[in-house]
């Protein structure tokens, strides 16, 4: 099955969401987009390893497609403030789209460009970065399904 991979802030409320949605088979949370090998929690939140908090996504592209997993991303954070969602701020908390071949990318600045030009944000950017998927390193399982297995159902 497919991937795919966000990052919109906290990991943990990000997975709560996609967990919810008929076609997404898995997910886990962990850190992409760094520089450094195998990445503590710690670390990134100091935001010196240039990771993101981010999820990975297995779906099933006959119920939930990955247009659909787009829109879906789009409406559950603000992409328009850099390094920054809600009272996390940090790189660690960037908008990011990790792209697993070429046509996620291209379906992914399709999206944002329709999403841009749609006056939804007025005249502010979004600056959410679109790249190509570079090694997820998952998080310690303590963070996996974390609000879930606290009985929450947000952040």
């Amino acid at each position: 099955m497919p991937l795919a991979t966000f990052a919109a802030g906290c990991f943990w409320g990000v997975e709560l969401n996609f967990s919810k949605l008929p076609g997404v088979l898995s997910t886990r949370v962990g850190y992409t987009g760094g520089h450094t090998a195998h990445p503590s929690y710690e670390k990134v939140c100091h935001g010196d390893t240039g990771h993101a908090e981010a999820i990975e996504i297995e779906y099933d592209p006959s119920v939930i497609t990955y247009e659909q997993l787009l829109d879906f991303f789009w409406g559950i954070h603000n992409p328009t403030t850099l390094n920054r969602q809600g009272p996390d701020v940090g790189t660690q908390y960037r908008s990011a789209i990790f792209c697993h071949d070429a046509e996620q990318y291209s379906k992914a600045i399709a999206s944002r460009d329709t999403l841009q030009q749609s006056g939804r944000y007025n005249s502010l950017p979004i600056t959410t970065e679109i790249t190509a998927a570079t090694q997820f390193y998952p998080a310690e399982e303590y963070h996996q399904k974390y609000l879930e297995k606290r009985g929450m159902n947000h952040c």
